[in-house]
């Protein structure tokens, strides 16, 4: 019983100074937080760069997860990426933060239906993308950010996410490396000048692989020179290989915004 009246002293002590109580996660280097704004509340995931130095400014990059990670849980969000980014290597030579939001269940990134041929981008950013933005200016305001190395990728759903919000704030991003996605080709030409290396599966029958193929035609019609990998064998889980491209992280990490 004395023990038990210590633990709920704690963790009242830890409410009541706005701290979030320490829970049993899978990948402890990614802290899990909440972010509550006035349009609402959204779970995300923060991994600091290695040995963290305040006075030095350090890219952010920012992961948009699938259908398959919506939730409250902030911890399935990190089932594709987290392996790329706690790497030892890559750490020691691509010093970042990395930002994970999490959608809720039965929401979207973007609000249209994925198994579409082709979609008209919403006049309005959603809620939740609307929402993953303010947590990306937030963490520009409390940490030390290098304000032109900011990147988006992001898988399935989330590929959709890069695509609409590269379309929708070009000049935010150095580089985007959207994954089994699609967007609005009709708007693409607003992201000519962005460095963008896309990746999808031949085989893909969720978000079929013209989604992509399209998308990159239309920014080279614009005079963008993205980069396309598709994988013939592959399906819709092109972000396996995708984000074990040797060259990736060498490749995202090399453009600054101009």
């Amino acid at each position: 019983m004395r023990y038990l009246c210590l633990f709920i002293a704690s963790l009242v002590g830890q409410l009541a100074c706005g701290q979030n109580p320490v829970t049993e996660t899978k990948y402890p280097d990614f802290e899990k937080l909440t972010f509550t704004h006035k349009d609402g509340s959204i779970p995300y995931r923060l991994l600091k760069p290695k040995n963290y130095n305040p006075k030095q400014k350090y890219p952010l990059v920012v992961f948009f997860h699938g259908a398959g990670e919506r939730g409250d849980d902030n911890e399935i969000t990190l089932t594709h990426l987290a392996k790329l980014f706690l790497n030892e290597q890559s750490r020691q030579d691509f010093p970042c933060f990395v930002l994970v939001p999490q959608c809720p269940k039965g929401a979207r990134w973007v609000e249209v239906d994925w198994g579409l041929d082709s979609h008209q981008q919403p006049k309005d950013i959603s809620l939740n993308l609307g929402l993953a933005v303010k947590l990306m200016e937030d963490i520009e305001k409390n940490y030390k950010i290098d304000k032109d190395c900011i990147y988006a990728t992001g898988l399935s759903m989330g590929g959709y996410a890069v695509w609409d919000l590269i379309t929708r704030m070009p000049d935010k991003f150095a580089a985007a490396v959207p994954v089994c996605g699609g967007g609005d080709e009709a708007v693409a030409e607003k992201a000519k000048n962005l460095p963008i290396w896309a990746f999808h599966g031949a085989l893909d029958k969720v978000v079929k692989p013209h989604r992509s193929q399209n998308m990159i035609k239309a920014l080279e019609k614009a005079g963008g020179k993205p980069k396309y990998t598709e994988y013939p064998t592959t399906g819709h889980d092109s972000w396996k290989p995708a984000y074990l491209e040797p060259d990736l992280l060498k490749w995202l990490f090399s453009h600054k915004r101009k």
